[in-house]
């Protein structure tokens, strides 16, 4: 199977090479990786340009210039692999990560496969598991309550794709909407072992999101509503059957 990773990036010079030189070593020469940079006005389109001028598998895109969800929406929608993985920009990805998820679809018959990962501080000192820190569960109303879906440590068929784009407007989180897609029209599979050091520092883009109650809830309730509205433009056969 083609191998796609789709890089969002947005003033990511810190911690970029890191990141890149992580995740190349375990892909095939088939492979891609689609950074679609957001209007980054440090080094990181530079480093970038780097990487793409020694490897032909990193291609770079320019992004919609719409923040972190749109960025993401357009480096999937540039993606022509079989299996496409979601990237951060500061993490490291372990040794083994590509071989064991590529494993997990082959096995499970999974159309979104989530992995566990080490939640470290910036310097990589573990803190604690992602799995132990989300207590993750399947089930989409439960994940509409308390979403387990964190971006990048997960991988999803291609096939997805036709269901969850376009994003729907305004959407808070594409992972938890890539998650409950694929629970919706699919299968969900789960791998303990952290297969990613996940970097928790000051200038994240994507994390943990804080907000009030209120917005909480018209979030949950926007996602249950886009959810229904995707469900009834696109049936679960068509979707199967690929109409």
């Amino acid at each position: 199977m083609k191998v796609s990773v789709a890089l969002a990036t947005y003033n990511g010079e810190r911690f970029i090479r890191e990141q890149l030189d992580s995740i190349l070593p375990q892909l095939s020469p088939g492979d891609e990786v689609i950074v679609s940079d957001d209007g980054s006005s440090d080094g990181t389109v530079d480093i970038i340009l780097g990487y793409a001028e020694k490897d032909e598998r990193v291609r770079l895109i320019k992004g919609p210039g719409k923040g972190a969800v749109r960025n993401f929406e357009h480096a999937i929608s540039q993606c022509s692999g079989d299996v496409i993985f979601l990237c951060d920009q500061d993490d490291v990805w372990l040794p083994g990560k590509v071989e064991a998820v590529l494993k997990k679809f082959d096995e499970s018959g999974a159309d979104l496969v989530l992995h566990n990962a080490k939640i470290v501080n910036e310097d990589l000192a573990e803190i604690v598991s992602f799995f132990e820190n989300r207590r993750v569960a399947k089930g989409v109303l439960r994940n509409i309550y308390k979403n387990s879906y964190m971006g990048c440590a997960m991988a999803f068929l291609s096939s997805l794709k036709r269901a969850a784009l376009p994003f729907p407007k305004n959407l808070p989180m594409h992972d938890q909407w890539l998650g409950l897609v694929a629970e919706m029209y699919g299968k969900v599979a789960f791998i303990d072992e952290p297969l990613m050091l996940y970097r928790r520092h000051g200038g994240n883009v994507t994390g943990d999101r804080h907000s009030s109650l209120a917005n909480m809830l018209k979030w949950r309730g926007a996602i249950a509503a886009a959810l229904l509205k995707r469900r009834q433009s696109l049936s679960k056969r068509e979707y199967r059957d690929g109409n």
